[in-house]
């Protein structure tokens, strides 16, 4: 199966095997467009899929924000928190470049630059969470004690 080799060589999945993290890989038979359709990939809650999106402020600086799969971020009440004037959310170059991954693949984990990483802390309701794998056609499930270990994020309500 090769779809599932190519997967085994991201970033994510390398950071994983090296710290000799647990995880199940979820494969999909198709790429996802929207967290419902991942979620029904990965025969997953969507709650317990952990949605990772990159906020800019004006000056450039960068925070991956973290929310439960069907929420949305408020990038109102992470700006507050950083104390930055304007944030919204960075397109699909800057994701790359910051990131090292594509939209649709960007995971708390395995990024290209250390990053500020911001989580809902409605995500550690669920003992079990699944991030991307680093690659569209699978996610990854590992326990959040475990993600939260790997992220040491700051914790927080930053969802609308």
């Amino acid at each position: 199966m090769n779809n599932t080799m190519s997967v085994t060589q991201t970033a994510v999945i390398q950071l994983l095997e090296e710290e000799g993290v647990e995880y199940r890989l979820l494969p999909h038979s198709k790429p996802a467009k929207t967290i419902e359709e991942a979620a029904q990939e990965r025969g997953v809650n969507p709650q317990q899929m952990v949605k990772s999106i990159l906020l800019r402020d004006m000056s450039g600086f960068h925070v991956l924000a973290c929310v439960p799969g069907p929420a949305q971020v408020d990038p109102k009440k992470v700006r507050d928190i950083f104390g930055c004037r304007r944030m919204t959310c960075a397109d699909a170059t800057d994701v790359e470049k910051v990131t090292g991954l594509v939209i649709g693949t960007v995971a708390p984990i395995g990024l290209k630059n250390p990053l500020p990483l911001i989580f809902d802390q409605s995500i550690e309701q669920h003992d079990l969470v699944n991030i991307s794998s680093g690659d569209r056609m699978a996610g990854v499930e590992l326990s959040k004690d475990d993600l939260l270990i790997l992220c040491d994020p700051m914790m927080a309500d930053i969802c609308r």
